[in-house]
């Protein structure tokens, strides 16, 4: 069982600010108080499209993300970025794995502020925990559910370090703490549990938003919110 008065202390000492919602429409009705009149960017993520957030926030802000039509690059250029952890350690840092690097690019620099969406199971008792889990356990069953043909992804069991074009674990971010050019990084804790869900699957192409392939990339699109 996660500690999650342990998990709050660390993260804060670190600089990160910490909220915490039994459910996930909890959770969209803060997020939607919170952000209004921004631009707003959203990496990959099942979360924020589970919670309808998208529809919600830009009813009032003008929002980018690339599942909904919007280019990878103008969300790189927004006020608000919106994500999830692949892990999350009680000793405080942040895990995330990435495909195309957008995801973790932004995590790192570029936004005025970043919100963490994480559920409570992607909590590991420490950084080592943290990093195993984001690479044996949210990247492969993400690569799974996305259908790719890499061997981690025929079993979902650990990373098998492959050297596929299929592989959509290509980029690691570690945030032991707040960098100083963001003002602000909220990490949103979700108590409800998250339901595996299926993407558009990797067939050796990165995917335009619309579904059809970009020839010659040779990579999958930036990992969303991992299940399990």
């Amino acid at each position: 069982m996660a500690d999650l008065e342990k998990l709050r202390a660390n993260l804060e000492a670190r600089g990160f600010r910490t909220t915490y919602f039994p459910t996930a429409d909890e959770a969209a009705a803060y997020l939607d108080g919170q952000i209004d009149g921004k631009t707003v960017g959203i990496g990959g993520s099942m979360t924020v499209k589970e919670m309808g957030l998208y529809p919600r926030l830009a009813a009032h802000n003008q929002v980018v993300w690339h599942w909904e039509g919007g280019a990878l690059r103008d969300a790189v250029l927004t006020d608000v970025y919106i994500t999830s952890a692949n892990a999350l350690a009680e000793t405080g840092e942040i895990v995330n794995i990435d495909g195309n690097g957008n995801r973790v690019s932004s995590t790192l620099y570029g936004h005025q502020k970043v919100y963490f969406l994480v559920g409570v199971n992607k909590v590991a008792p420490d950084f080592e925990a943290a990093l195993w889990r984001a690479r044996n356990v949210a990247a492969p069953k993400r690569a799974q559910s996305m259908g790719c043909r890499t061997p981690c992804a025929a079993k979902a069991d650990r990373c098998y370090d492959c050297k596929s074009p299929e592989r959509i674990c290509r980029g690691l971010a570690v945030l032991w703490a707040r960098p100083n050019a963001t003002e602000e990084m909220e990490v949103v804790q979700l108590h409800q549990r998250d339901s595996p869900q299926r993407h558009a699957p990797c067939r050796g192409g990165l995917l335009h938003p619309s579904g059809g392939e970009l020839p010659g990339a040779g990579q999958c699109p930036d990992l969303p919110h991992l299940p399990g």
